[in-house]
């Protein structure tokens, strides 16, 4: 049985599908004005294996991750390069697509973009409206926040009490200061016509159309950074529940944040990392291992004391891979896909609770230490090392690490050959050359 922590009970809960074996799951995507940087990698690689957890225990998964392609920035974006919004918007699109790719995840099953769902919004907003849940002001729309009695159900602060977050606007046209606009009059930028006025719309009702537009009135898990609870969520499932009167998802799910050398990443600080640029450097798998080090409730540290420590523990993992499979090639065996269910089972018995990575972690290590007593056997039983080498892999597999299957060469085997035989003789200079040469070669 799985078991999430959900952002809105603020309890760990039994994961209990909308539909029967199947998974709806969607997650905020970007605003597309910039490259993306190391913390939106970090939802990247929780939701993926979050998904992957789903697929190893038999669900079907419908995944969305929407594109936010109009936008302020983007706006500006565009006037400072003379350009249009949709030209900026394509760039940072397969930029952002790239890095998933770059990543290893398993692609969304659909990214919406908010400029082909334009219709809909306005068509959700017009419906609020007329609802009396939002009210018109000279040519822009808010939402009445005092209009839904569980307003603050998601971030647990009371209406009076709340802090204005990102995105928040005061204005003397507003009802309420947290009131927030779904629709915005602008004489500048890109713009389609509605029966306010010329305008685009808020960012808040962007997400709750298109899950509802893609998958449907209610859905399992709606997952997110954890800046995005207030005010993001909070008015997304405000404005589901003041129009179809439910819950918009079942499951909030959210990771923490991801803090450079200890200290908030952040413009100002002048401390961005860049996901292209810190997977081209640490490469996918020891990228992804680092990331999931961490329980995706606890904020992630970036340093080259995180990075060494992570790099040296996921060479643990996959050098006693490697040699598995090259002593297996010198002996001339083939591995059958044979593995230690007992093993693999629970590690999918700590991923179900709460996705706890440290404590799959730990069967990782155990496993490896299985595989590593095997190999050192003077009779090596490639029975017992098959199933463990398969078990580690499978468990990889869950976490989005690939692991590579050595090619051992004709001139390879010569060389261990050499090797064993000046080690045998005691020739430790010419043996050290040996392993010299095996090394560069990566089999050792």
């Amino acid at each position: 049985m799985i078991r999430l922590y959900n952002s809105k009970t603020l309890t760990t809960e039994d994961f209990v599908p909308v539909k029967e074996g199947e998974v709806s799951m969607y997650v905020c995507g970007p605003t597309v004005y910039n490259h993306a940087h190391i913390g939106n990698a970090r939802p990247m690689v929780v939701f993926d294996v979050l998904k992957r957890l789903f697929e190893a225990e038999g669900y079907k998964v419908t995944y969305v991750s929407n594109f936010t392609d109009v936008d302020d920035k983007i706006i500006n974006r565009a006037a400072e390069e003379n350009t249009t919004e949709s030209v900026i918007a394509e760039r940072y699109i397969e930029a952002y697509q790239n890095v998933r790719k770059m990543l290893n995840t398993e692609l969304p099953d659909i990214t919406p973009r908010v400029t082909e769902t334009m219709p809909q919004i306005i068509s959700f907003i017009d419906e609020l409206v007329k609802s009396g849940h939002a009210y018109v002001r000279d040519g822009d729309v808010y939402f009445s926040v005092e209009s839904v009695p569980t307003y603050g159900e998601i971030s647990h602060q009371k209406l009076d009490q709340l802090e204005a977050g990102a995105r928040i606007e005061t204005n003397d046209q507003k009802e309420n200061p947290y009131d927030f606009a779904l629709w915005k009059k602008t004489d500048t930028g890109i713009k389609w016509e509605s029966p306010w006025g010329e305008g685009r719309p808020g960012w808040h009702t962007e997400c709750v159309v298109m899950i509802n537009d893609n998958l449907g009135p209610m859905i399992d898990i709606h997952g997110g950074g954890m800046d995005l609870k207030f005010p993001h969520h909070e008015n997304e499932a405000a404005q589901q529940e003041a129009l179809h009167g439910n819950a918009l998802a079942n499951y909030w799910i959210h990771n923490a944040m991801v803090n450079i050398n200890g200290e908030k990443m952040s413009k100002s600080l002048g401390n961005t990392m860049w996901a292209k640029d810190v997977v081209e450097k640490l490469g996918v798998n020891l990228t992804r291992w680092l990331i999931s080090s961490v329980h995706y409730r606890k904020e992630l540290n970036f340093s080259e004391e995180t990075i060494e420590t992570a790099r040296k523990e996921l060479e643990k993992v996959l050098n006693p891979l490697k040699q598995a499979d090259v002593k297996a090639a010198l002996a001339g065996v083939e591995f059958s896909d044979e593995y230690d269910e007992e093993l693999y089972r629970s590690f999918l018995d700590q991923l179900d609770d709460d996705l706890n990575t440290p404590n799959a972690y730990s069967v990782i290590f155990e496993a490896v230490k299985k595989l590593n007593q095997s190999l050192r056997q003077r009779e090596i039983d490639f029975t017992a090392v098959g199933r463990y080498r398969n078990a580690v892999e499978k468990m990889l597999k869950v976490l989005g690490i690939t692991v590579e299957k050595p090619e051992v060469t004709e001139e390879d085997r010569e060389l261990f050959e050499k090797w064993n035989a000046a080690k045998k003789e005691k020739n430790f200079d010419e043996a050290d050359i040996y392993r010299r040469k095996l090394t560069e070669r990566g089999l050792l």
